[in-house]
């Protein structure tokens, strides 16, 4: 009985990071899940069991204030002696060190191994020691037989593990958990857990390039993981005790980088790849070079005991190339990347092309000019119909792209060179519809400009074809913009600023006299017609947001801090690299400007304090030095009296006795006097 109570009480387990992406999930994960039981049944009956894990773990200081509600404890920045007194109170310490290779984060791993050890004769019951390493230290490992190019590697062979340059700190701290000694005297038990990549999409998702670029050759196999399921690995660690110390948490997969770069580029962006060197990686800032020391791993690995002796409930047991799909929409929801749908309206000259590439910009999505749309579009048929395209390898695509060409330029014939209504509308949507602004978003400059126009672009078909008619107009919600911005300004504004405008950018704008005049007529008579197209949105209860545009400020400050503040932080892929550089240099800075303000105003409350001790001081003194007057001008007046009597009593017969006895110097001058003021008091 009193060994089944043992075994219910929720082990306590220490994750240092739990504030960074690996570490957090690891935490997440092990926060809901169970020690795996001896019988399934068993699960099934007690579904609402307590969780068997407590977890506490170290964040950074830049945290912002409150825990996770998977987070029994948190510790921002806390010493060696407080940081291992922590270690102390819990029965599993996991130290994660793949994500990175920051040394503090090694000597911290470094450390705290060491310290458990030195007080393991204090521990009051056993410990186990995880360190989640990489399969880095495995990356300039060669198989026995250097002809036999498909070996598999596996844990057994980890004693044969060379690591990468960049990795031997790691390779390091791998052999001190290693050396750790078991048996029943011995109370800490130590196991390395060396982890396959965990899966990436950054460059992908932000669609910078019109294909997604491949690095190098990409023929090399990546070992991967999926983190949820890494932290399936620690839960069986902890819950089964292996005899094996070193253990290998990768996936089943063996794609190559190629096979991982198709895959995504199809699910999140044009299905395009573009090899290019690698040091192109760095110059165009897609990758770190430690991010690429990642991307050019080349290996083969067999994790058999995770196959053979964990109870793991796979979550991309098959890989990340396998289940793209799945975690693609796993990484948009874990991360929050909702895409941003903006639509811009204004009159010509107001500024809507130069506000939506600043937003483009700040937010990385999509700027969807028409014009820009219409020529991307011709470009892409002609590459195609020219057989330019590398990647087209079918003769139905080139004959439809063929056929659609001509469509095009049939209709910019009889058109005086402009597109027909329909086919532009298809082209547009066509772009909205594309994975780059469905996954990030996009911002429309100024099209469509009519109601109907919109009607037509924005409508969901499907919908409209049913035979209830709903209340609201029916919209495609995935490419209908969520924020429309109205910009106002005064036709004599807008032409006075045209006017300064130089010749040439007048005319590339279509900002000249003859150009501008007609446009800005057509517009207000667009607005003012039945039904406009800000009436289209209204009716959709979509809010619309008015500026005035009333200066000249060439970079629409104001404007911008409005719309941003409205639409709200970028929720893209995050920061890049520079950006988070630049990020935490702000924080660092407000940390200590508040600091700053905080001794200042310490200081000045101090100063304060002593200014208004002084004063009460200064006036206890003025206070102290009235009552000595006073008390001496009573003590004056009170002794006037006295003093008259004894001028007019007393002093005239001791005047005489003193010049008595200065004349007869007599041997005792005191019985002199006292005789000489007894005989003249009795005459008198």
């Amino acid at each position: 009985m009193g060994d089944k109570k043992q075994q219910t009480r929720p082990k306590r387990i220490f994750i240092n990071d739990v504030d960074r992406y690996s570490s957090k999930h690891i935490a997440k994960f092990l926060s809901t899940s169970r020690v795996a039981e001896e019988e399934e049944e068993e699960e099934e009956a007690s579904p609402r069991r307590e969780p068997a894990f407590q977890i506490v773990g170290t964040v950074s200081p830049s945290t912002k204030d409150g825990k996770d509600n998977f987070l029994l404890e948190q510790y921002p920045s806390p010493t060696r002696d407080e940081l291992l007194e922590r270690l102390l109170e819990c029965d599993v310490v996991v130290y994660n060190i793949s994500e990175s290779a920051r040394q503090q984060q090694i000597e911290e791993a470094t450390w705290a191994i060491t310290a458990l050890n030195a007080e393991m004769e204090n521990f009051k019951s056993r410990k186990m020691f995880i360190l989640v390493s990489s399969v880095m230290t495995w990356a300039m490992t060669k198989p026995p037989n250097l002809e036999e190019t498909d070996v598999l590697l596996s844990e057994e062979e980890f004693r044969r593990r060379r690591p990468h340059p960049n990795f031997r700190t790691h390779n390091n701290v791998e052999n001190l958990v290693l050396k750790l000694r078991r048996g029943k005297k011995f109370k800490l038990t130590g196991y390395v857990v060396a982890c396959g990549l965990q899966y990436f999409f950054k460059v992908s998702w932000l669609m910078q390039f019109p294909k997604v670029p491949l690095f190098g050759q990409g023929t090399n196999h990546i070992p991967m993981i999926h983190v949820n399921d890494l932290g399936g690995v620690i839960q069986n660690i902890v819950a089964l005790k292996p005899k094996s110390k070193y253990i290998l948490a990768v996936d089943d997969s063996k794609n190559t980088l190629e096979d991982i770069v198709k895959r995504i580029s199809v699910t999140l962006g044009s299905g395009k790849m573009n090899k290019v060197p690698e040091q192109d990686a760095i110059a165009t800032k897609a990758f770190t070079p430690d991010e690429l020391d990642y991307l050019n791993i080349d290996l083969r690995l067999d994790a058999f005991i995770i196959k053979d002796s964990f109870r793991l409930r796979w979550t991309s047991e098959a890989g990340m190339v396998e289940n793209m799909a799945s975690i693609a929409e796993e990484y948009k929801d874990t991360r929050q990347l909702l895409p941003i749908r903006i639509f811009l309206v204004g009159p010509p000259a107001v500024g809507k092309t130069t506000i939506a590439e600043k937003l483009c910009s700040h937010y990385q999505i999509h700027h969807i000019n028409i014009k820009e749309v219409i020529e991307e579009k011709m470009a892409q048929l002609k590459e195609i119909v020219n057989e330019a395209d590398p990647d087209i390898d079918s003769e139905e695509v080139a004959t439809a792209a063929q056929k659609q060409l001509e469509q095009f330029n049939n209709s910019m014939e009889m058109n005086a060179g402009r597109l027909a209504d329909h086919l532009v509308f298809d082209i547009l949507r066509e772009k909205l519809n594309s994975k780059p602004c469905r996954n990030q978003g996009f911002v429309l400059d100024g099209f469509p400009k009519s109601y109907e126009q919109a009607k037509l672009i924005f409508s969901d078909e499907e919908t409209e074809n049913q035979v209830v008619m709903p209340k609201k107009p029916v919209y495609n919600e995935q490419i209908t913009p969520e924020h429309i911005f109205v910009l106002n300004a005064t036709d004599n504004f807008l032409t006075n600023r045209a006017q300064r405008l130089p010749q040439s950018v007048a005319e590339k704008m279509r900002c000249t006299q003859e150009e501008l005049v007609p446009r800005l007529t057509r517009y207000r008579q667009l607005s003012t017609a039945e039904q406009t197209l800000l009436d289209y949105f209204d009716e959709l209860e979509i809010l619309l947001e008015h500026f005035e545009v009333t200066t000249g400020d060439s970079e629409y400050t104001d404007v911008m801090k409005k719309i941003t503040e409205m639409v709200g932080i970028p929720k893209n892929c995050g920061l890049s690299p520079e950006e988070q550089e630049e990020e935490d240099r702000k924080k660092d800075e407000e940390r200590k400007q508040k600091l700053a303000a905080d001794a200042a105003e310490k200081k000045r409350r101090n100063e304060a304090a002593l200014a208004e001790m002084a004063a009460r001081y200064e006036e206890w003194q003025r206070d102290l030095s009235e009552v000595e007057r006073q008390e001496y001008e009573l003590l004056e007046a009170h002794s006037l009296p006295l003093r008259n009597y004894l001028m007019k009593h007393v002093m005239p017969s001791l005047t005489e006795a003193m010049l008595d006895c200065c004349k007869i110097k007599p041997e005792d001058p005191v019985d002199f006097l006292a005789e000489h003021l007894l005989r003249n008091n009795q005459q008198q």
